[in-house]
Formats: C-alpha cells, structure tokens, sequence
C-alpha cells in the first residue's frame, strides 16, 4: 500500500522533492492505474509529518496513524454505498473545513473516489479548494484528470501513479522522438498537424509529451556518461543523445516539460502543438 508507494523510484521521490522543499501543493490530482489510495496516504502523511527530516518519514507517529486510516485530520471522503456523494456529505464537508485540525498543523480531504463527485459537487468544492483556510488540503483520486471539471483541475498539481500496463512508452511519443532525432522541422511539423486533425486529446497530449520529455532526459545523461539500460526507448533515447547538441538537448527537454505542464489547464492541444512546432524550429538555428 503506502509503503509499496515509499518504496518506488518515481512518485514518492517526487513527493518527497516537493516536501523537501516546502513546495507540497494544497491541491493534487493522482491519477493513472497504480494505488492512488495508498500515494494519497502517501501524499497525506507528507503533508503533516512530525520529522525534522525527510518527509514523509512513514515512522512518527502522525505517518503511523495516517497509514492506518486513523488520523484525525486526514479525512476519506466517500460513501460506498452511493454511486454519488450526498448532497449532505458535500454540505458538511464543506462546514468541516472550517474548523481547525486536531493535531496536526494540516487538515486533509482525500477523495477516493472522482466519479462520485457529480458536476455540482464539483462546483460546491471550488470554492473551498480556492478560497479554503490556508490549513486545507485536497487530494482527489482518480482514473483520469478528465474525471474533474477544468476549473477543479487548474487548480491542482497532476501527480500520476504507473501501473505495469503504463510502462510502455506510447507509438506517440516514440515518434516525435525520433521527429526530434531527425534534426529538422518538417518531420515534428508532419506529426503536430496528424495529431491536430485526429483531434488528440489535451490528456492524451499531456501523456505524450510527458513520455517524450522523460526520453529527451535520459538522452541527455547519455551525453553526460550515464550508461544505456534496456528500458523501453531506450534505442530512440540513444538515438536522440546522438543526433543534437547538448545544449539543443537541454532545451528541448525544458521545453517538453514547459509544455506537458501546460496541458494541465484549459489550454487547446492546437495551441500547444504550434507552439510546441515553433519553439522547435527555433531551436534548430
């Protein structure tokens, strides 16, 4: 559970990055196809960890009692019995954030569960999720980011949790690698207008792009003497390593993380494919 989580090499480094540096956010989406209820723990125990140290140190008793469900300021907000939340349970939530934690300096809402929450609860929680005491926090599970309105969503960090089934990196991605790998415009040019006319999704733009960006990353510590691995890309990461500079590297990667980030909210994915066309070739020059 949480610990399986403690344990990985991707989301809680993340986690613990963000706590390192007072930089948890008070809104998270976690998504994908991993125990989003165990990285909400995670994230949970993060936020109200005791240690002086790294967060969260899953020992102290606050983590102890977060891990086991028992806490009292970190609240599951859901009701299994119902395919949605009650109007009530939405009312009282929203009367409970409102009175200060017990023992913690935070107080924490984790909702198990987004397809229980309908398009008015939604509305109801905004509020609270942008004008709420600075000692709440929230953090909605879900399958997909696209289980929330656009207004809940741009006011949350998208954390996602990889499943098995999420290890492959998509054709997507492996193909504007190698559009990158190419050294020229007209092959990303050629893909950004296909992905536009099949209407890709903002979602499926943000994965995409994610993947790619973490591909630009693993070629450019190619070039810093990191060794080759036999993880998925890993051919079209070394390609990539060896067709552009390391400055041209540098940039594209900042450049993909810029862009990933951007799909979060409620831009067009045309937009940021143009953006993305342009930012490329400029980077050629």
């Amino acid at each position: 559970m949480a610990q399986r989580i403690a344990e990985s090499d991707g989301l809680a480094r993340q986690i613990r990055r963000l706590a390192q540096h007072g930089a948890l956010p008070h809104a998270a989406i976690l998504s994908g196809s991993g125990d989003r209820l165990g990285a909400a723990r995670f994230f949970a125990a993060a936020l109200i960890c005791r240690s002086e140290g790294e967060r969260p140190c899953l020992r102290c008793a606050a983590c102890r009692k977060v891990l086991e469900d028992i806490h009292p300021d970190v609240r599951l907000v859901q009701e299994a019995e119902r395919k949605e939340l009650s109007v009530d349970a939405v009312r009282q939530l929203r009367q409970d954030v409102y009175i200060r934690p017990n023992e913690a300096q935070r107080k924490v809402y984790v909702f198990t569960d987004c397809a229980q929450l309908n398009e008015r609860d939604q509305n109801v929680l905004l509020k609270i999720v942008e004008e709420g005491p600075a000692y709440a926090a929230f953090l909605f599970c879900a399958d997909s980011a696209s289980a929330l309105l656009p207004t809940i969503r741009s006011r949350c960090v998208e954390l996602k949790l990889r499943g098995e089934e999420d290890a492959a990196v998509s054709e997507d991605a492996l193909a504007l690698c190698r559009a990158f790998a190419s050294a020229r415009i007209s092959p990303v040019l050629q893909i950004t207008v296909s992905w536009e006319n099949r209407r890709m999704k903002r979602e499926t733009l943000q994965e995409v792009l994610e993947q790619t960006w973490q591909l630009c990353a693993r070629a450019l510590l190619l070039q810093c003497g990191k060794a080759a691995d036999d993880a998925p890309g890993a051919e079209d990461a070394a390609a990539l390593s060896r067709a552009l500079r390391r400055d041209q590297l540098a940039r594209l990667t900042d450049c993909l993380r810029q862009y990933a980030a951007e799909c979060r909210y409620n831009v067009g994915p045309g937009h940021v494919l143009g953006a993305l066309a342009a930012r490329w070739e400029a980077l050629l020059r």
